[in-house]
């Protein structure tokens, strides 16, 4: 009898302690997504700000890779040459993240949203979607490490 309640006692408690480890990784995966797009928007407002060169600058992993229309996949050394020979003095760039989602190991994620890319004379302002894919670093701080985006749809 005394192993018979033993048992169910101890079943219970082990139920109890994965309910409760449950809800604190869901509480846990929360607080990191909230920090991955506090990361998304304060690119975003950099961007806004200093232009796309200088926040990409700070934002990327030294392994990031981005994606660009008419070239092959540019990756880490080499996104980092593009991004700092690149002359975003003639536009502007703005956009708006709508979603995103967090691994359930809490260090990559990815974010999506629309922008709009203006010129800063006279032109046409351009269009589109995009998706970041995060990384969370040692230091907690959330790096870029992918960047893509389409072209051609306006909300």
């Amino acid at each position: 009898m005394f192993k018979k309640s033993f048992f169910l006692l101890m079943m219970a408690a082990c139920l109890l302690n994965a309910c409760n480890t449950a809800k604190e990784k869901a509480g846990m995966a929360a607080v990191t997504k909230a920090e991955m797009m506090a990361a998304e928007n304060a690119f975003s407002v950099m961007t806004e700000q200093k232009g796309i060169r200088i926040a990409l600058m700070q934002c990327i992993d030294s392994n990031g890779v981005l994606l660009r229309p008419n070239t092959l996949p540019l990756c880490g050394a080499n996104a980092i040459d593009f991004i700092s020979q690149a002359n975003d003095t003639a536009y502007s760039m703005i956009w708006q993240p709508k979603g995103g989602s967090v691994a359930a190991s809490g260090d990559m994620g990815y974010t999506y949203g629309i922008y709009k890319i203006s010129p800063k004379v006279k032109g046409d302002t351009l269009y589109g979607t995009y998706v970041n894919v995060w990384k969370k670093q040692p230091d907690g701080t959330w790096k870029l490490a992918l960047d893509s985006g389409n072209e051609g749809v306006e909300e």
